[in-house]
């Protein structure tokens, strides 16, 4: 069995001062920040929690930490009620502590983007790419055996571990039973967290790992490849056969793990996520959209080719991706690029996994240039954009900030209307053009 010598990583207390948001590489909860949040926690505008009721004037208004110990009770009957074990709530809410900091955390929006070109210089640099071609040695024989088991290739497994936590090096060190049992109390997402809690609390109760070393992102992202604990229960896997599922210590467990929640996902066995292509002159940027998908045989017929002169990949449902507009490079992508979306839905993280994968096997980066003397929009910025897109009649929906399908399609029917290049990338230009007279 390979296993990672867990115990040197939980040795420190939990406290209310040691918590940190896990670095990951790529969006997630342990890479550089990526406007998306991690795949595995939908991102939503944030929004304060309800008003709690006040005290009367002149009585001694309780604080966060003495509200939590009341919640804390109750929810610990609820579950008491539902059928979790007496030993399992023990573990769980004996020493659950209130993390202020998680709060500070879930209420915070960066109000800066990072780009693409940014952001993959990070996630896909030149030490991750050498780091990650030893660890895929080390680790040689427990990621093959879940490659042959769920037909996902090892690199693709170990690129997900690579920006997930640095191959293992930093996955958080919050215990999730109390960043979740914080959240339930204070949070945003209080109903998701009440879910997630529960199954954390399921994970306890099968055996497979303790409240002490159940540990990961202030967001409840756990293990060396962030898995929130419903996650967990549907598709962790205990492949060393020891009886427990530990994505914590063991590779045979975080390997198959991984795979197996890609391989649940859609993967294709034998297929490859995508291909970096070239443009013909003349295409139809607007054709440019994950909505639009068809055969590799018909964006051959026209004009789409590879950088190397290769056939394109065989997909039956490929779709362009032009992560940075018209300007910047594009990229063929199939199925497998949506189940590693479904892993974090976000282009930059989907990307990086991608071309990870693809230089850990040796093969090339990305060979177009990026535009980097553009400077993405700022979150209030993208709000201005959707709220002059729908004064104008090109619904992007209610301003959020952020830059989803509905945003993008509006932008591309402005650019048409204004006989642009219709990519759906918004600039700082494209805003002052539609908030000038």
């Amino acid at each position: 069995m390979q296993r990672i010598n867990a115990s040197l990583l939980f040795r420190t207390r939990r406290t209310a001062s040691v918590l940190a948001i896990a670095v990951l590489a790529g969006c997630a909860t342990q890479q550089p920040p990526v406007a998306p949040a991690t795949p595995q926690t939908p991102a939503t505008p944030v929004q304060p929690p309800p008003a709690r009721p006040q005290p009367p004037a002149g009585q001694n208004q309780p604080g966060p930490e003495q509200g939590f110990a009341q919640w804390v009770k109750d929810f610990r009957a609820e579950m008491r009620a539902a059928g979790v074990g007496e030993a399992a709530l023990r573990d769980a809410f004996d020493n659950v502590q209130y993390l202020p900091r998680v709060i500070e955390l879930d209420r915070s929006q960066p109000e800066f983007v990072r780009p693409v070109w940014d952001y993959l210089d990070t996630a896909v640099s030149a030490q991750r790419v050498a780091t990650g071609q030893e660890k895929l040695a080390q680790i040689r024989a427990a990621a093959d055996a879940a490659s042959a088991r769920y037909g996902v290739p090892a690199s693709i497994i170990v690129a997900i571990w690579g920006i997930e936590s640095n191959y293992g090096s930093n996955f958080g060190n919050t215990p999730a039973i109390d960043a979740l049992a914080t959240l339930a109390y204070e949070g945003r997402r209080r109903d998701w967290a009440r879910g997630e809690l529960r199954a954390a609390l399921k994970i306890i109760e099968n055996g497979d790992i303790d409240h002490a070393h159940m540990i990961g992102s202030w967001a409840g992202a756990m293990g060396q490849t962030q898995f929130l604990p419903s996650n967990f229960l549907r598709y962790a896997v205990d492949a060393d056969g020891d009886g427990k599922r530990d994505i914590w210590g063991s590779m045979p467990d975080v390997m198959a793990s991984t795979a197996n929640f890609l391989a649940s996902s859609g993967w294709q066995r034998g297929q490859p996520w995508g291909a970096e292509v070239q443009l013909p002159s003349g295409f139809d940027y607007s054709r440019a959209d994950s909505s639009i998908r068809q055969p590799s045989s018909q964006w051959a017929a026209l004009g789409v080719r590879t950088m190397d002169g290769r056939p394109l990949p065989e997909f039956t449902d490929g779709a362009i991706l032009l992560p940075a507009g018209s300007r910047g490079p594009a990229f063929l992508v199939g199925p497998n690029y949506r189940s590693i979306l479904r892993y974090n839905n976000s282009d930059s993280y989907a990307l990086a996994v991608g071309l990870l994968s693809q230089r850990l096997e040796g093969g090339p980066g990305v060979k177009a240039q990026w535009p980097r003397d553009l400077t993405p929009l700022t979150r209030s910025q993208v709000r201005d954009l959707q709220a002059a897109l729908n004064q104008q009649g090109f619904s992007s929906g209610e301003p959020d900030g952020l830059l989803g399908p509905a945003t993008r399609s509006a932008v591309r029917s402005y650019q048409r209307s204004a006989g642009l290049v219709a990519d759906g990338f918004p600039t700082l230009e494209l805003l002052k053009r539609l908030q000038s007279p």
